[in-house]
C-alpha cells in the first residue's frame, strides 16, 4: 500500500486521509558530516525512520524538507543552508496545504537540530489558531540519545557527537553503500577546550571545534549497533503515536 503522498494519486491521496488524518514530515540537512558520510546524512535517516514508522502505524509521509538552517557548518565545503523565515514559510505553507484537505494531526521527524526552532514555532502556532490540530516534534538525534539503549560503546557526545559512533552506525545499518569507514576519525575534544559552562547556551561554528566535521568517535560504528537503536527507537516511536493521537 502507498503511504508516500508523493507516489499517490489525487483519488488515492483523498481516500486514504479519510482513513488516516495523521502525516509524518521529516525535515534534514545537507551539510558536512564528517570526511566519511555524505552531505545528506540528517535527512536519508529521518526518511528512513518516516517510512519504517509508517509501515507500522499506517501514517502518510509528506514530501521531505532536505535542506535546513546549517549556518553553524557553513564553512564547510557542500554545506547548504537557508533562512529561518524562508524554511519556516514554506513549511508552514505545506502545513496549511495539508490542513485544507483535511490533515489534523502532524509529526515532525526533524534530523537536524538548527530546524527545530522553526518547527516548534508552527506547532505552538496551531495550538492556538486551530485547537483541533495536534502536533508533536521528534528531536532526531536527541530522542536517539535517550533510546539507545546499551548498543553504544561510548558515551556522551563521543557517542552522540556530530558523524560519531551513533550516527554512523544508523547510516552503516540504513545505506552502508554511502558510508566510507577507511575515512572514518576520532576527535576527542581537548581538557583545555572543554565547555566550562554547559548550564548556558553559547553560539559557535562547528569548524571552531574540529576542522573534519566530526566530533565523536566515528571509527567504532558499526551496522549491528545502527540496527539495535533504530529497533529500540521505530519501537518507542510506535507506542507513542498509539497513545497521542
Amino acid at each position: 500500500m502507498k503511504t508516500t503522498i508523493r507516489d499517490m494519486s489525487w483519488t488515492e491521496f483523498d481516500e486514504y486521509v479519510k482513513s488516516s488524518p495523521l502525516v509524518i514530515i521529516p525535515t534534514g540537512a545537507v551539510e558536512v558530516y564528517g570526511p566519511h558520510m555524505p552531505l545528506g546524512s540528517d535527512i536519508i535517516v529521518v526518511e528512513e525512520v518516516a517510512k519504517r514508522l509508517s509501515e507500522a502505524t499506517g501514517a502518510l509521509i509528506a514530501p521531505s524538507m532536505s535542506v535546513g538552517e546549517s549556518r553553524v557548518l557553513a564553512k564547510f565545503p557542500g554545506t547548504l543552508t537557508v533562512d529561518e523565515a524562508h524554511f519556516r514559510g514554506y513549511l508552514e505553507d505545506v502545513c496549511e496545504s495539508l490542513r485544507s484537505w483535511g490533515i489534523t494531526k502532524f509529526l515532525f521527524i526533524t534530523g537536524h537540530a538548527g530546524n527545530v526552532p522553526m518547527v516548534s514555532s508552527i506547532c505552538k502556532a496551531y495550538k492556538l489558531s486551530h485547537p483541533e490540530i495536534k502536533t508533536a516534534q521528534i528531536d532526531w538525534w536527541r530522542f536517539v540519545g535517550a533510546n539507545s539503549g546499551d548498543a553504544l560503546e561510548h558515551q556522551g557526545y563521543m557517542a552522540h557527537g556530530h558523524a560519531s559512533e551513533c550516527a554512523t552506525s544508523i547510516m552503516l545499518h540504513i545505506r552502508p553503500e554511502l558510508v566510507n569507514m577507511d575515512a572514518a576519525v576520532k576527535f576527542e575534544i581537548p581538557e583545555d577546550q572543554a565547555n566550562q559552562f554547559p548550564d548556558i547556551l553559547q553560539y559557535f561554528t562547528i569548524d571552531e571545534k574540529t576542522k573534519t566535521g566530526t566530533v565523536g568517535d566515528g571509527t567504532i560504528a558499526t551496522a549491528e549497533k545502527g540496527e539495535k537503536i533504530i529497533a529500540n527507537c521505530i519501537k518507542r516511536l510506535e507506542a507513542f503515536v498509539s497513545d497521542y493521537y
